[in-house]
């Protein structure tokens, strides 16, 4: 197992390599780069940008050479020189292939740059935004799979009964309700928007949280996230039960289960020692994409709703404004993060079942 993980290792460095190419390309190929924008924005609030006084001494205004030529849309107007200096300060000075090489060396010393307009490091943002998420993304996980799991197995066992009709209406609900939509629902009425006023609306923690005791810090601290992460939970929830029941079902009907029934071994001991094992191989594999999903794409718009500055929101504004340094490193940041738990998802087949052994295979 230790020389397959090492050769999973390597093949990180590839696989990386080749979605950052991918990624690199498409957005370079997007319009409205940061220097578009920069030039816009020149446009629209710094008119005496694209003007000089004349030397004739009777105040007389004219404007520099315009650059009808230039690649860049909105620069017509522009001195050339200031086009030259918002291309340096952006790097966009360089041809497309020494800025690439130059940021993937910087990225292999993990040293991802300064965002272009919130004058931060990448590093120092994405740690800042890293509580909410990492909160997000734990604890939804964690709920769903505690809820789920048990529900799924229940549901095999007693599978056409009263109880499997009813909760399979409960997860069709769930699973038609958008997470978002359910979000908006939880503030109209628990937080404030028509009925109740239970829960805080916006934020991580109240604004003098540092001031209080240990435990009013964690009470605190599940109160505001209570309805993100319920929220989150009921749209999460049902596709993971439906998974775990059909995977249980498939295996209570395999053979080997009724031989084991005859040989007079006990339901439960035939269900946690045999069934259970061979059963939840599917439901480990998905574990890293769901962590994965929820982490990061699946809370955007449970950020945006609650106000909760995370990762999500982070990546979507950089993506919006062009910011490259924060889009390509959380990019990086989370392409690695699910090559690795996409390696512990097989690790965790092999500790599961060890009669999986993908060295041998």
């Amino acid at each position: 197992m230790l020389a397959y993980i090492l050769r999973r290792l390597l093949l990180i460095i590839p696989t990386l390599f080749g979605i950052m190419v991918l990624n690199f390309v498409i957005i370079q190929a997007a319009p409205g780069g940061p220097v578009e924008q920069m030039l816009a924005k020149i446009q629209g609030e710094a008119v005496d940008a694209t003007a000089r006084v004349s030397g004739t001494g009777q105040g007389e205004v004219r404007t520099s050479a315009s650059t009808t030529n230039s690649k860049y849309r909105g620069a017509q107007g522009l001195p050339p020189d200031l086009i030259k200096d918002i291309e340096k300060q952006f790097g966009f000075d360089k041809p497309p292939h020494e800025r690439f090489l130059q940021m993937l060396g910087n990225y292999i010393t993990f040293d991802f740059g300064t965002s272009f307009y919130r004058d931060e490091t990448v590093v120092d943002l994405v740690l800042d935004k890293m509580p909410v998420s990492i909160s997000l993304g734990v604890w939804t996980t964690l709920i769903v799979y505690l809820i789920s799991i048990p529900l799924g197995i229940k549901k095999a066992i007693q599978d056409g009964s009263r109880f499997d009709v009813w909760t399979s209406g409960a997860v069709i609900l769930g699973n038609a309700i958008p997470s978002f939509l359910f979000a908006i629902l939880l503030i109209v009425v628990f937080a404030g928007g028509r009925y109740f006023d239970w829960f805080p609306l916006r934020g991580l923690t109240s604004d003098d949280w540092s001031q209080f005791s240990t435990w009013h810090k964690i009470t605190d601290y599940f109160w505001h996230i209570a309805l993100p992460v319920f929220s989150m939970v009921i749209g999460g929830f049902a596709s993971l039960t439906m998974l775990t029941k059909n995977s249980f079902l498939e295996e209570i009907n395999k053979q080997y289960v009724v031989t084991a029934k005859a040989k007079g071994i006990t339901s439960n001991r035939v269900l946690y020692g045999h069934v259970f094992r061979n059963a939840m191989l599917i439901v480990i594999a998905g574990f890293p994409a769901a962590f994965l999903g929820v982490f990061f794409t699946g809370s955007l718009l449970t950020e945006i709703i609650f106000s909760l500055d995370g990762l999500g929101l982070l990546g979507f504004e950089a993506a919006i404004n062009r910011d490259y340094p924060v889009v390509f490193g959380t990019l990086y940041f989370f392409t690695l993060m699910g090559l690795i738990l996409n390696l512990i998802g097989d690790i965790m087949y092999h500790i599961v079942d060890p009669r999986v052994d993908f060295e041998a295979r």
